[in-house]
């Protein structure tokens, strides 16, 4: 029988969190160590049989918590591959600087948002910016020279996050993919795009590995020479072209309940976002550092690549996912809409 497992805030007097400004508040709520226990719910909701959305049940979390290190672990020593649980302010002095060849950052939007009882409230942008700022600088000294980051936000917040990487590193280029996911909205535009600064700290060396990251894509209007395809392939499949990958990516899956990868968490990014990512901006055995880990795409993902990887998460649900996933990994490589070196559109045969 699966079990949901929730974190629980003490309630002794007036928290840390209290006694904070706006934005230092809630830099603390996203990575706070609130000396949390983890405590048994009652079963969720039966799900459909075909839900293949991953759970983990009480009988699997003494065999996954070996997998989880607590800040007191990394204190002890930094090594590859630490899923930290625990408050990404105390860890940052804990891992070491320009020690990463790239940094994934997916924090907290500029939202109201309930990630499984901890809860971060929209706020004015200059306080969300202040927000930025209390921990990305640190985060910034951890990467290499040569190192790149990126960072995902939505229309919202970008603007925000633009300004705040502007004034640590040089923004190369603003990613653009499309979030098929959600509710329409009643008096609005739906929201289904999302953006991902792409930035470098030495705009004159980083990695960029353009082969890696490029889109077969089915040809419409074959185009021939002499009878010869010309800049595509006539495979059994059908007939497909190699191009070039742009800043306006179409061909994301937002997971969903049929996906192996998709967990209850409210904002998961997909394996095959993140796959383009690190086969673009790192070598294999290059080290990712992923500060607001959620349910451990980035670390999966890693795994998957051949990459090393340290991430931080400061909801132990949150990490026991990321420790199942992780082990799945092991017997299960395989990227959703990536096969062949290649990556594929949304909905072709071998995606």
């Amino acid at each position: 029988m699966t079990t949901n497992i929730f974190l629980e805030q003490p309630r002794r007097g007036k928290t840390r969190e209290a006694q904070l400004t706006p934005h230092k508040r809630s830099a603390v709520w996203g990575q706070t160590d609130m000396r949390s226990a983890v405590r048994s719910q009652p079963p969720s909701e039966a799900r459909a049989p075909r839900n293949r959305t991953l759970t983990v049940s009480a009988e699997e979390i003494p065999a996954l918590e070996p997998f989880v290190s607590a800040v007191g672990d990394l204190r002890a020593g930094f090594r590859d591959d630490m899923l930290v649980n625990g408050d990404l302010l105390e860890c940052l002095d804990l891992i070491p600087d320009g020690f990463f060849d790239l940094i994934l950052l997916d924090p907290p939007y500029n939202l109201d948002k309930d990630f499984h009882g901890r809860k971060f409230s929209s706020m004015k942008p200059a306080d969300y910016e202040g927000f930025l700022r209390s921990w990305f600088p640190a985060v910034c000294d951890k990467l290499k020279p040569t190192g790149s980051l990126y960072m995902c936000g939505d229309w919202k917040c970008s603007s925000s996050m633009q300004r705040v990487i502007e004034e640590r590193l040089t923004i190369l280029n603003r990613i653009t993919w499309q979030r098929e996911k959600g509710r329409g909205a009643k008096s609005n535009w739906k929201n289904s795009m999302e953006d991902i600064w792409f930035a470098v700290k030495d705009p004159k060396h980083y990695t960029f590995n353009l082969e890696a990251v490029k889109m077969k894509r089915k040809v419409l209007a074959p185009y021939r020479v002499n009878g010869q395809p010309k800049d595509w392939d006539d495979t059994a499949d059908g007939k497909f072209r190699l191009t070039h990958p742009s800043n306006f990516w179409d061909d994301i899956s937002v997971p969903f309940w049929s996906m192996p990868e998709n967990t209850d968490h409210p904002t998961q990014k997909p394996e095959k976002l993140y796959a383009k990512l690190i086969l673009a901006s790192s070598n294999p055995g290059d080290r990712i550092l992923d500060p607001f880990s959620g349910s451990g795409t980035a670390a999966v993902v890693a795994k998957k690549l051949d990459r090393r990887f340290c991430c931080v998460e400061v909801n132990r649900e949150y990490c026991l996912w990321t420790a199942k996933r992780l082990l799945l990994a092991d017997t299960n490589p395989t990227i959703q809409g990536y096969a062949d070196g290649v990556f594929w559109e949304r909905n072709s045969v071998s995606s």
